[in-house]
């Protein structure tokens, strides 16, 4: 294996790591556990810095009109090809939580390639926006959450603003 296709692994490992230990600081925080979640959440964040630091061994991390192209094309990827296909194999295994976890995946895939998209159009006009992430189903909007999300149905108070 060469040391690109390494880089590639270990930022993968990290990256899975990462959402891995913050699942888990999540959990630590419901039980009471608020110093194992601290744990956990400074672990996640260390194994941010190494993702991040295999991206850019790797030549990942472009100017950011070519790092929205990637994303566009990542996000398409997602919503037309492996999303599809994960929902249907669901479907045939009648996998109910997986096939509404992927399926509200795919449309949230297609509104991130939309929302990069826009950001790629209008690049150098820094029109200042928030974005507002459901936290079920983590539908992302701009300006203002709705009342109601339209991809879970979820109440707007379930919405986080990210800044």
């Amino acid at each position: 294996m060469s040391t690109k296709e390494n880089l590639k692994e270990a930022f993968t490992g990290e990256s899975e790591a990462n959402r891995k230990y913050l699942a888990f600081a999540k959990k630590a925080d419901e039980e009471g556990f608020l110093q194992v979640a601290r744990l956990f959440r400074a672990a996640a964040y260390a194994e941010t810095v190494h993702a991040h630091n295999h991206m850019h061994f790797m030549g990942a991390i472009k100017n950011t009109e070519d790092n929205l192209k990637t994303a566009i094309e990542g996000e398409v990827a997602e919503f037309k090809e492996m999303y599809p296909a994960m929902i249907e194999q669901a479907k045939e295994e009648g996998e109910e939580g997986a096939l509404w976890s992927f399926d509200v995946a795919n449309k949230v895939e297609e509104i991130h390639a939309g929302l990069y998209q826009n950001a790629l159009d209008n690049l150098g006009e820094n029109v200042e926006s928030f974005y507002y992430v459901c936290n079920f189903c983590g539908n992302t909007v701009e300006k203002e959450a709705p009342e109601i999300c339209p991809v879970c149905g979820a109440p707007k108070k379930e919405f986080k603003k990210i800044e």
